[in-house]
């Protein structure tokens, strides 16, 4: 890059102040900071969350609780990240040609980043550490462990990774441009950087891990019925599973139809621009109403979704369930509307005054960051409901609400 501001690509406001790799990593460590709040609540609701994902137990009531690692380990992450963007502001002052020079700032903490995590510290046990790039691997080509060594603690951290897809584009994007002559990885950030195929692709990887993970979990309710010579009750055919993964298969064509709508000449793929936005628009419909409901019918077992003699049963409040360990139902209700709402941010797209609203570098952040903002209230429930299943009802197998009669679905078996 020569400088010359005649050549320069103009760099937005927003990405003047946080560009691209600080977004990367502010959205990494809130995350982290997010999965601490999580573990420390639900602890003081007596949840286990540590035994749910069979990962290792604090071999002192010395050492530190495990909310307070994660605590530590985001701290740990936080502080050079201020610093980094103190001194970036204070080098930098706003100005474009200047921003676009010190991409060496944030590319650096980027590398603290990576290392802080491979890297054994002082204040994180080292078999925790060990247990999570070990889930990391395992998860990365779609395998998914047995109930019994950690089943739920792949899901969830699958799913998380569903819900940093965009960041992790952005990331692949930022990288890019960072290794290429021709951009500054400070700049505006060029999102065809690799070609068109490479950034949809990454998107896509969070949702085919899932999507493998559910195909075998399919074909281990179908081994185990047939050494039995019959479908177990608890687990059935295993239709659910492929339910699931039809789920996270809708999310295919919104990705493919968004990178066609990108092309400077959509119709050189044989359909109209109008055309192609229909279909982008169906695809979104459909991907966020199936994901809603299964948020709240599969992953929290709530019965908003059931028929009327089940939803509104006297034994719970209208629409939920009968055994819950967060008191106050407004808690539920709070988090269905929420995640009906955060599920649907792309509706925005659809108001007239906001149709450019996906392509400021502002909205982007903005839309990433409600996603992780979703994902950590999902989170609360989904776990909560694991709790559930395992000391309020039969708890084989990962019970999901369907495979079984609801009827008796958490009745006490004392």
């Amino acid at each position: 890059m020569d400088g010359d501001p005649a050549v320069e690509p103009v760099i937005d406001g927003f990405s003047q102040v946080l560009p691209l790799p600080y977004r990367v990593a502010l959205i990494i460590v809130l995350g982290i900071w997010a999965w601490g709040l999580n573990l420390h609540y639900l602890t003081l609701i007596k949840i286990d969350v540590p035994s749910l994902i069979r990962y290792p137990a604090r071999a002192s009531p010395h050492h530190p609780p495990h909310h307070l690692s994660c605590y530590r380990i985001a701290t740990f992450l936080s502080i050079p990240l201020a610093l980094s963007l103190l001194l970036f502001w204070a080098l930098t002052h706003g100005s474009p040609t200047d921003v676009a020079g010190w991409e060496i700032l944030p590319n650096l903490y980027l590398l603290v980043l990576v290392i802080g995590f491979i890297v054994p510290l002082p204040f994180v046990s080292r078999a925790g550490r060990s247990r999570t790039l070990a889930t990391l691997k395992r998860i990365s080509i779609g395998g998914i462990a047995e109930a019994q060594d950690g089943k739920f603690g792949d899901i969830l951290l699958a799913d998380a990774l569903t819900s940093y897809a965009k960041v992790l584009g952005d990331l692949f994007v930022s990288l890019c441009m960072f290794f290429s002559s021709a951009h500054s990885s400070t700049g505006a950030p060029n999102r065809n950087c690799g070609g068109a195929f490479w950034v949809p692709f990454i998107i896509a990887v969070p949702y085919m891990i899932r999507l493998r993970q559910c195909i075998t979990e399919y074909y281990r309710v179908q081994r185990a019925n047939q050494r039995t010579g019959q479908i177990n009750p608890a687990t059935g055919w295993g239709g659910t599973h492929l339910a699931n993964a039809a789920k996270y298969s809708t999310a295919f064509p919104v990705i493919v139809l968004s990178a066609l709508q990108r092309s400077p000449d959509p119709s050189r793929f044989g359909v109209s621009e109008a055309t192609l936005y229909r279909m982008w628009l169906f695809a979104v419909v459909l991907n966020s109403g199936y994901s809603f409901y299964w948020d709240v019918a599969k992953d929290w077992d709530l019965t908003l979704f059931s028929g009327a003699r089940v939803r509104n049963s006297p034994e719970y409040p209208w629409g939920l369930r009968r055994h819950r360990y967060f008191h106050a139902k407004e808690f539920y209700y709070a988090a269905v509307v929420v995640d009906a709402m955060l599920r649907c941010t792309w509706s925005l797209k659809l108001s007239v005054h906001l149709d450019h609203f996906n392509d400021l570098e502002g909205g982007i952040f903005t839309m990433e960051v409600l996603e992780v903002l979703r994902r950590w209230i999902w989170i609360f429930f989904r776990v909560e409901t694991e709790w559930v299943r395992n000391h309020r009802g039969p708890a084989p197998d990962d019970i999901l609400l369907g495979e079984v009669g609801v009827g008796n679905r958490y009745d006490d078996s004392d």
